[in-house]
């Protein structure tokens, strides 16, 4: 089966009760993921959570067992090779050819898709700040790792599928890599972001999908994770009179050195504001979970049990 480049699919990615096992190891347990077109997914789970395993069968190096699984409209498996030339891949560790320069390793990649955009390739070579002249054996690990960036984004791939991308990269490559994803977007295409970076991920994913032993356990916008979470309250009273722990709503209440911290669900965050006010707080800061409380909530019995805590 050949599938026209043209046409657009939605969604870019659906997989439905993956399973995958390797021997009597049970890799993949029913795993359920969704990357709509145009849209910049987040994929999030600790090593052995099987993320690697499934990112193997988008790319078509894995058969899937009992599920459905189609990428860009095609079986990942049936139509893997027309499949390649419409994705780009970044791992979180690029090995090179060491004797070839950054420059014809890009042209390498790019010829497997058709060709790099060249206008495109040379802009990203400079807000990379990459040398293509350079020798592969003479990159450092940050330096091989935007050969495969440049090579992914100068592409007309329709569905970038990144792992670890920013690995090795300083903060101010991992701002231009943001900032590329962002056009990435914009141009109507489509992004799968494996990352432990929770920050980039939450700035910068529509949707993010954790997933725990081979299993999907949470999936959505991070506003519709956050609403599952209790949002932290931080404030200071000069109020004698104030007793936030007969506030309703007022949970894991916390008060040391006139500051008070305690948590609130987004249902009874108004009420308790509105007491609050009464008492005119000194000062007063809300804060919804981050991604990685919503991460480490599903993670915190195996933490527990090696001794580690939990906010």
């Amino acid at each position: 089966m050949s599938i026209a480049k043209s046409e657009r699919f939605n969604p870019a990615i659906e997989v439905v009760g993956l399973r995958k096992s390797f021997g009597h190891q049970l890799a993949l347990d029913g795993l359920d993921l969704r990357v709509e077109t145009g849209q910049i997914a987040g994929f999030l789970g600790p090593n052995g959570s099987g993320k690697s395993t499934t990112i193997r069968i988008l790319l078509g190096l894995l058969r899937a067992e009992a599920a459905t699984v189609r990428v860009l409209g095609g079986d990942h498996w049936r139509d893997a090779v027309d499949l390649h030339r419409r994705i780009a891949y970044v791992p979180g560790d690029m090995n090179l050819w060491p004797n070839l320069t950054g420059g014809q390793i890009i042209d390498i990649l790019g010829g497997l898709r058709g060709g790099a955009n060249k206008a495109r390739r040379d802009e990203l070579l400079q807000r990379f700040e990459l040398d293509p002249s350079k020798k592969a054996r003479a990159y450092s690990k940050g330096n091989r790792q935007k050969v495969a960036l440049v090579s992914a984004l100068a592409s007309d791939a329709e569905l970038l599928i990144l792992d670890e991308p920013t690995s090795g990269l300083d903060p101010i490559m991992e701002a231009a890599f943001r900032a590329c994803i962002r056009d990435v977007q914009a141009q109507g295409r489509s992004v799968l972001l494996s990352s432990h970076i929770f920050a980039e991920v939450e700035n910068l994913c529509d949707t993010v999908t954790i997933i725990r032993q081979g299993k999907t356990v949470e999936s959505g916008t991070l506003a519709e994770l956050r609403h599952l979470q209790r949002s932290t309250v931080s404030v200071i009273l000069d109020d004698p009179s104030a007793n936030l722990s007969l506030v309703p709503g007022v949970n894991e209440l916390v008060e040391k050195g006139g500051r008070a911290v305690f948590t609130v669900a987004d249902a009874d965050l108004g009420a308790v504001l509105a007491v609050l006010a009464r008492w005119k707080p000194r000062a007063l800061v809300a804060s919804p979970p981050s991604l990685e409380e919503l991460f480490l909530r599903h993670y915190s019995t195996e933490l527990a049990a090696d001794g580690v805590s939990v906010p």
